[in-house]
């Protein structure tokens, strides 16, 4: 491998690539794509597991950010699939426009975030693929794909996981900008937690519990990102949880300086929505992720089953989050046909013990319908996914016509969403 090819995000995955290459141009795509056996799009690095890898090339998309173009009768910007969400919201917001909602992180990509179903948080706010409205895909055979919403063959292309080509352009919903205040409140009692779920995941825009499960009988904090003049203001005790008396990290114990405002000040959407800010750059080889998400139905029974593992998941554990997400129609979303409820696990790096965890929280979670995040670490087989996605197979067959040589489908697609066929 060279040298420069380099590792995922955290540095818990060494790219076996032979090549990595960094177009500036659809042209250049097709050109590449091309000439090579095997290919791979590359985003911000931030998947935890081997879905990004290649046995050939990788094609990084960092330089795929062309210049937003703001439709604004529309509601719509088309922008390059590498450009960062923070970047984005930093144009979008200097002409007056917005995204409904943003990641936790603003520093990934817009193409590598959509492509793995990645979302924020809000009963009534889907995940960021569900703001798509168009893609541009750069095929095997270097035709140019574009799929609008409402052709046949869209619900399937948005959640692509990369195995239909590579995404150069996409087509965002937008609305006029707006603010967000945003308030942290500690020490939630669980069963307070679980007997007003909807309570507490309706009381604001978007809802986030953070826990370690040190204490299982306590949601260490919960955050309320509202919109003023259009959600009911913050509560002065939430369920037995007290307002915090100042900022707040996700992490006990760690400074606040690099998260987004708190306190009830209002300030821009992409300076609230996220946890931490653009200029922050996240500590690099600290953690891995895991994230399961459950239809909103089985929420509170899939938290108790959690719960049931405290002890053997504390250990290993850096923090807990908990958030709601918004059904949308795209055949590999983790919402896919319902409201979901999405249980991320930040772990310390220990690939071992987090490896051989996994299988003992899968299956807590599995008579719960929980569905694997794309980009993190997970263990569920083929098998076990197929289960899960009603759609899968209508996905194998779009991947079958856009790429019939299997050029995209490295070693992580063939084993659990592209096998072979005899």
């Amino acid at each position: 491998m060279s040298a420069e090819i380099g590792t995922n995000w955290s540095a818990n995955h060494a790219y076996r690539a032979r090549r990595i290459e960094a177009p500036s141009s659809v042209e250049d795509v097709q050109r590449l794509v091309a000439d090579a056996t095997a290919v791979r799009a590359l985003g911000t690095r931030h998947s935890f597991n081997t879905i990004a890898d290649s046995a050939d090339l990788l094609l990084s998309t960092s330089n795929l950010v062309f210049a937003p173009h703001i439709q604004e009768h529309e509601r719509l910007v088309t922008v390059g699939a590498g450009m960062r969400y923070g970047e984005l919201a930093g144009e979008l917001q200097r002409h007056g426009w917005a995204l409904s909602n943003l990641a936790s992180l603003p520093h990934i990509s817009v193409g590598g975030a959509i492509a793995t179903g990645t979302h924020g948080s809000g009963n009534g706010v889907r995940s960021l693929a569900g703001s798509v409205a168009a893609v541009e895909i750069v095929t095997a055979s270097g035709d140019v794909v574009q799929l609008r919403r409402g052709d046949a063959d869209f619900d399937g292309a948005v959640v692509n996981l990369g195995a239909l080509g590579v995404m150069t352009r996409v087509a965002l919903d937008i609305e006029p900008t707006y603010d967000i205040e945003q308030t942290v409140f500690e020490r939630l009692p669980f069963d307070a937690a679980t007997s007003n779920f909807d309570a507490i995941t309706g009381a604001a825009y978007s809802v986030s519990l953070f826990t370690t499960w040190r204490d299982p009988d306590v949601i260490d904090q919960v955050w309320l990102k509202r919109r003023p003049g259009v959600d009911a203001a913050p509560p002065a005790d939430l369920f037995g949880a007290v307002p915090a008396p100042a900022d707040r990290h996700p992490l006990p114990g760690i400074s606040a300086v690099n998260c987004t405002a708190q306190m009830g000040v209002p300030g821009a959407w992409l300076d609230r929505l996220p946890h931490f800010r653009l200029d922050f750059t996240p500590s690099n080889g600290e953690e891995l992720q895991s994230e399961f998400l459950v239809p909103r139905r089985h929420a509170v029974a899939a938290l108790a089953a959690v719960r049931g593992l405290a002890d053997r998941i504390s250990p290993l554990l850096q923090v807990c989050e908990v958030r709601t997400i918004a059904a949308d129609t795209l055949w590999l979303s983790s919402a896919f046909d319902t409201d979901a409820v999405g249980l991320h696990f930040t772990w310390f790096r220990k690939q071992a013990e987090v490896e051989a965890l996994l299988p003992e929280l899968e299956a807590a979670l599995a008579p719960f319908d929980a569905r694997p995040h794309w980009g993190k670490v997970f263990t569920a087989d083929g098998a076990a996914l197929e289960r899960l996605y009603p759609r899968i197979d209508d996905f194998r067959a779009l991947a079958a016509r856009l790429d019939p040589d299997r050029v995209f489908v490295n070693e992580f697609l063939a084993e659990r969403v592209l096998p072979e066929r005899g």
